[in-house]
């Protein structure tokens, strides 16, 4: 393989796992090129398939969190209650003491699903990258585009790609050209030509008298015989075509040419172009309908209610959103977005099945034998933690106020300094009782000490 000297994404954290992944898709288009089908399409459909599954790990501790915050958050919720008028730092760090003790119960972290988000957001934007990039990533289809920007940059060193007075072509090297006018001419020309639509690829092919370059063999545009039939169909033809339609353009640009095609409206392309945005909606809707739905009920805190009510609108965004950016963007990226949802769907099928199948509370038991293990490696008493977890609601007063524990008027300011360090000496050896000083078993002791001098 020619090595390959395209415009890869070269970010900080991106750039380096769209190069990952880029080998991936490279070997994918590879095996389906020695069978004889090298199609971009179906690449990209098999590449999705892959990443997801490779991801499936990470999804389902993401749906476990969930099951598992459902069956925690009425705890949680009686914590932020009992302590809900209560702002002294005695009280808020006895209720950050006890809402870690519930985390550590359940086996879960407060981050939660965050971790798994973190990880996965990266590889779906790189992921991202490389499909819209292919010539950059995948060595074949890179080796094609870079003998058209040779005899281009032969012929005039991408003169008419800068100056042809077309619109589209304009406006294409204008986002896409940076590079023509930055010292890297071959790969601004291929990231240009990669983003061109069908009818604009024909103008340059014409300006340049390109229609016989051949490449290995076979021609790169479709060679025409002097009717101006098609008889052989070019590389990027083939690589393009998927059930008949070519992924480069989008499904706004296949309508417009099918709606003005001489002889008559196309109507079967542009069903074949609107299946495209139509299919990314349905299949976004059906993946939302099978995630985790967080309702709003009067069981929960307004925020909790104005989260579910967000959640809510953006799954019915969500659908329209796919449908808008599918139909303008090039089609390829639409056939992402789709085998997307379908993998997401299938696989949300599946976990929700196991995720059933799972005995909640036999997790919470292993959970919290994990955790007793823990504490008393680091000497802590598990029994005083499971106290603050296991919150019984008759304990429960949201409305009990507090009662400053400090002394009224200048009480503290007529004791002497040995008087005041006497009272610290016997506070520091009430909480370090059997703990060592400052460790977590100390801070336990206090919690408990005021756990049980507000419970009485």
């Amino acid at each position: 393989m020619t090595g390959i000297v395209l415009s890869q994404y070269d970010g900080l954290i991106l750039g380096p796992i769209a190069k990952v992944l880029g080998v991936l898709m490279n070997g994918i288009f590879s095996v389906l090129d020695l069978i004889g089908i090298p199609n971009i399409g179906l690449s990209i459909i098999f590449f999705t398939i892959v990443i997801y599954i490779l991801m499936m790990p990470l999804t389902i501790k993401q749906q476990k969190f969930s099951k598992l915050s459902a069956k925690m958050n009425p705890e949680l919720q009686a914590i932020q209650a009992k302590y809900k008028n209560k702002k002294d730092n005695d009280s808020m760090m006895a209720m950050n003491a006890e809402t870690r003790a519930v985390y550590a119960k359940y086996g879960v972290s407060p981050s939660g699903s965050c971790v798994q988000l973190l990880i996965q957001m990266p590889i779906l934007f790189a992921l991202y990258k490389v499909i819209y990039a292919m010539p950059a990533y995948v060595g074949k289809i890179g080796d094609t585009f870079r003998v058209l920007a040779d005899k281009i940059i032969t012929v005039d060193k991408a003169d008419f790609l800068q100056n042809s007075g077309v619109e589209t072509i304009a406006r294409t090297v204008s986002m896409y050209g940076k590079n023509i006018t930055e010292g890297n001419i071959q790969n601004g020309v291929v990231d240009v030509l990669n983003m061109l639509s069908t009818s604009d690829m024909t103008t340059i092919s014409e300006h340049y008298g390109l229609s016989a370059l051949q490449f290995n063999g076979d021609y790169i545009f479709s060679q025409l015989n002097a009717a101006g039939d098609v008889i052989q169909r070019g590389l990027i033809d083939r690589y393009n075509n998927f059930l008949g339609i070519s992924i480069a353009n989008s499904p706004s640009y296949m309508v417009g040419q099918a709606w003005n095609a001489e002889g008559g409206t196309q109507w079967l392309l542009i069903v074949a172009a609107l299946m495209i945005p139509l299919l990314s909606a349905v299949t976004q809707w059906i993946n939302t309908k099978l995630m985790p739905q967080a309702n709003a009920d009067d069981g929960k805190n307004d925020q909790q209610n104005s989260m579910a009510q967000s959640m809510k609108m953006m799954n019915t965004m969500m659908p329209i959103m796919s449908a808008f950016f599918c139909y303008t963007l090039p089609a390829g990226m639409g056939l992402y977005w789709i085998a997307g949802s379908v993998v997401r769907s299938v696989q949300q099928v599946v976990i929700n099945k196991h995720i059933d199948k799972m005995d909640i509370d036999e997790v919470i038991k292993k959970n919290k034998e994990k955790q007793a293990k823990k504490l008393e490696k680091a000497g802590i008493d598990p029994n005083v933690l499971n106290k603050n977890a296991t919150l019984s609601t008759r304990n429960v007063n949201a409305n009990k106020p507090y009662v400053s524990s400090k002394p009224k008027g200048n009480a503290a300011a007529n004791l002497t300094q040995e008087e005041k360090d006497e009272a610290v000496k016997k506070s520091t050896e009430y909480y370090n009782k059997n703990a060592k000083p400052g460790s977590l078993a100390a801070k336990a002791n206090m919690v408990k000490q005021y756990n049980e001098k507000n419970n009485k």
